[in-house]
């Protein structure tokens, strides 16, 4: 069989090669489309094929695509498949009809990544009638189960994460805090920001670096959740990718939704330290929320996420074929949308 990855965003890479891993461990077929202005396509390995246009798309003629994104347009082939491309974090900026669960009409198939996402999606499968949904695990996590890193430090090693969003951001608030808190050689910090996080922000941060602290800028998270022993964040869907490794995260202003977020939330720059203090002693009650927590939003740490969902793939390919979902949305507005961003005018 042959396997479409298609990417927009620089996230998609670390959430796409276990994939592509998979894919290529069952002697089928993989390729890459990189798609738009703003993913890096640089970043893609020399051993990593490519389709450059939708017109060899077309012709390449997937059996799958697959997709960590909000869309693949309808004039590419093959089964339409949402792989997700964080955890569901219920922000108080958003509806679920805006996030996680916002069907856009154009998936054949959700995979998901564990209960607490699965029978909503299954609801909604029900209702809208154009998808199927299975429960794989998530993919990108492969690796976060598949063997650690050597640690770097004796020191506790902390992981500072901030969303983009301006309303939901900790990064201008906690950037005084930080640098007292990296003059300290009592920590190792490590700092990575979402892609899209304004340049004057990052380059603040940049400049904070010194024997204590590294600003990070990676395409794959995995390597720097397995070196911290705490995560310190605001309310970013880094937050349960944490979480599921069953280690404790601390937050600032956290403006989640979800009231069964096993987390310390702190509201005040003075309390930073002595809730990071508090995290590192590991509670009990707190670890035990924790694991709960994790069992419902992503039970699977055997690192083969990619394999179910690979598996669920060709599953559904058979099935398609008896004709049993009805036709997805025509989306014109989108697809007129994605032919303008990708240059591709042809009805054929």
């Amino acid at each position: 069989m042959k396997f479409l990855l298609y990417a927009e965003q620089n996230y998609a890479y670390s959430i796409l090669r276990p994939m592509q891993n998979a894919i290529l461990a069952e002697g089928d077929e993989v390729r890459w489309f990189l798609a738009g202005n703003e993913i890096d396509k640089s970043y893609l390995k020399p051993n990593e094929n490519q389709i450059n246009d939708v017109k060899t798309a077309r012709k390449w003629n997937p059996d799958a695509v697959i997709t960590p994104g909000n869309f693949i347009p309808s004039f590419i082939p093959g089964l339409k498949v949402g792989i997700f491309h964080g955890f569901n974090i219920a922000k108080s900026t958003r509806s679920d009809a805006r996030g996680h669960f916002n069907i856009r009409g154009c998936f054949d198939l959700y995979c998901t990544q564990g209960p607490a996402t699965t029978l909503r999606f299954q609801e909604l499968a029900k209702q809208h009638g154009h998808f199927k949904v299975i429960e794989t695990g998530w993919p990108a996590l492969d690796p976060l189960f598949s063997g650690k890193p050597d640690k770097q430090s004796d020191k506790p090693t902390l992981l500072y994460c901030s969303t983009f969003t301006p309303e939901l951001c900790s990064a201008p608030e906690l950037f005084d805090t930080l640098l007292a808190l990296s003059q300290k050689s009592d920590y190792r910090w490590l700092v990575q920001f979402h892609p899209k996080m304004p340049e004057s922000i990052v380059n603040q941060y940049k400049a904070l670096q010194n024997e204590n602290l590294n600003f990070v800028e990676t395409d794959n998270v995995v390597p720097l959740l397995q070196l911290a022993d705490v995560m310190l964040c605001d309310t970013s869907s880094m937050i349960p990718m944490f979480l599921v490794q069953e280690k404790p995260v601390v937050t600032f202003k956290n403006q989640s939704r979800d009231m069964t977020l096993p987390i310390i939330n702190i509201t005040d720059t003075r309390d930073v330290e002595p809730a990071l203090k508090q995290a590192l002693t590991y509670p009990a009650d707190l670890m035990s929320s924790i694991k709960a927590y994790a069992n419902q939003v992503h039970p699977y740490t055997d690192g083969q996420s990619s394999q179910r969902v690979l598996s669920g793939i060709k599953q559904e390919i058979e099935h398609s074929k008896q004709g049993q979902l009805r036709a997805k949305p025509r989306n014109v507005i989108r697809n007129f949308k994605e032919r303008k961003k990708l240059g591709y005018w042809s009805l054929f």
